[in-house]
């Protein structure tokens, strides 16, 4: 039920679901295909197209396929409308993007950062409102991804850099950024998981598992399109479940967490290269081009669990290794075992979780594509090997992402709009313009 009753409140209700379902189709299905999803009549969708464009929040473009007559229209996002600002805040770097209604992204700068919070949040900082003031009120909102778990509406721990309670809001300097007030901050996981319900390999599923790997690995499950955060906003922690049989201490402060043996860290410590604190990603990408040369040599068993290191956490490694060239057979060889020990961890630790939550379909983002692309003989025989014997019977799908790296960026897009297309938020634009 929409709650409105007068003409007024159902034309402000029928404006928020026709500018949500342009969005949610990524501005791809014409008027006349929107008006039917919508149950509206012709006149009604033409009447409220042409407000819309007169507020400057759609524009329509002809179909660029058609039949005889007039070219059908698609209605997308108008050249002068909201935006949302979404940024992905990683490890060792971040990602600034304008992101538009109907979902195209722009990637607006890309920097490295020191790790400390004053290092990572203040430049950032600057940049965002840089683009505030060049945008100005077409800004809607600011969503923040980062890499760790958040709560109270934007106190942030890292674990790996030894952020503990970090304000982000407050660094960043930003005020009250669109009408929904300050940034939205959330855990990229999360983000990345509600990416993959509204434009990935989720939409549609009732209940998914997203996980999402980067220097370690978060997972979150997602039912009828919405990531599950717990009670606290931080329930998107599957990476620190002991899931694999470590005993390792992580630095969240527990033993044995399933992220000490799945992703850039992993790979590091696997190839006795310095690890932890935001280092080490381009050695990571090197590892795992130097993988898919020694997949080739023949020299290389299938055998994953040979290569295991369960020693030393998170807490960071000197390293005494060398990164291995991709023209390298021998380091090839020991890439791929370096590959092959994550995958397997991956796939036991999804079997773990499949058994609890029965999810329909699995999806991977980040890192997890690489181990997917370049390990999925030995993910899938870790993971079969974990399941229970009636889960065999209808296992669930494992799928890379369709979104890739962007899934916490998209996500922290979605946060934006889902704040701005509603009543109040659409009709604060209009005051605004």
């Amino acid at each position: 039920m929409n709650g409105a009753t007068t003409s007024a409140g159902l034309r402000a209700y029928n404006r928020v679901r026709l500018l949500r379902a342009v969005h949610d189709c990524g501005a791809t299905r014409t008027r006349s295909r929107l008006t039917q999803d919508l149950a509206l009549a012709r006149g009604t969708a033409s009447v409220l197209v042409s407000g819309l464009a007169d507020d400057r929040l759609l524009h329509e473009e002809p179909s660029a396929a058609h039949g005889r007559g007039r070219p059908t229209q698609v209605p997308g996002p108008h050249p002068e409308g909201p935006l949302a600002l979404a940024v992905d805040l990683r490890e060792d770097s971040w990602e600034v993007a304008a992101c538009e209604l109907g979902g195209r992204v722009s990637v607006l700068d890309v920097r490295r950062h020191d790790g400390t919070p004053e290092g990572a949040l203040g430049p950032l900082g600057e940049v965002l409102r840089g683009q505030l003031g060049r945008l100005g009120s077409r800004v809607v909102g600011v969503g923040v991804a980062v890499a760790g778990p958040v709560r109270d509406g934007g106190l942030v721990d890292v674990a790996h850099l030894r952020w503990r309670s970090v304000n982000v809001p407050a660094l960043l300097g930003l005020g009250a950024a669109g009408p929904g007030g300050g940034p939205r901050v959330g855990n990229d996981t999360a983000f990345a998981a509600l990416a993959e319900a509204r434009r990935g390999r989720l939409r549609g599923i009732g209940v998914g598992l997203h996980v999402h790997v980067d220097f370690d690995l978060g997972g979150v499950l997602v039912v009828d399109g919405r990531p599950l955060e717990g009670a606290g906003g931080m329930g998107a922690e599957f990476g620190h479940m002991p899931l694999t049989g470590g005993d390792a201490p992580c630095m969240c402060g527990a033993h044995g967490c399933w992220g000490l043996e799945v992703g850039a860290n992993a790979l590091l410590r696997h190839m006795g290269l310095a690890y932890g604190g935001g280092q080490g990603r381009d050695d990571a990408r090197r590892i795992l081009a130097t993988a898919d040369a020694g997949s080739g040599t023949g020299d290389v068993t299938d055998d994953a669990a040979g290569g295991r290191t369960r020693g030393g956490g998170t807490s960071g490694g000197t390293g005494g290794g060398q990164v291995p060239s991709p023209h390298d057979h021998t380091g090839g060889g020991a890439a791929l075992r370096a590959v092959r020990t994550n995958a397997q961890a991956l796939g036991r630790g999804l079997a773990a979780l499949v058994n609890a939550h029965d999810p329909a379909v699995v999806t991977l983002s980040g890192l997890g594509v690489d181990l997917y692309d370049r390990a999925l003989p030995t993910l899938m025989e870790s993971f079969g090997r974990g399941l229970m014997t009636i889960r065999h019977e209808r296992p669930p799908v494992i799928a890379p992402s369709a979104l890739g790296w962007q899934g916490p960026l998209v996500g922290a897009m979605e946060s934006v709009f889902d704040m701005f297309l509603t009543v109040s938020g659409v009709e604060s634009w209009r005051g605004s313009t």
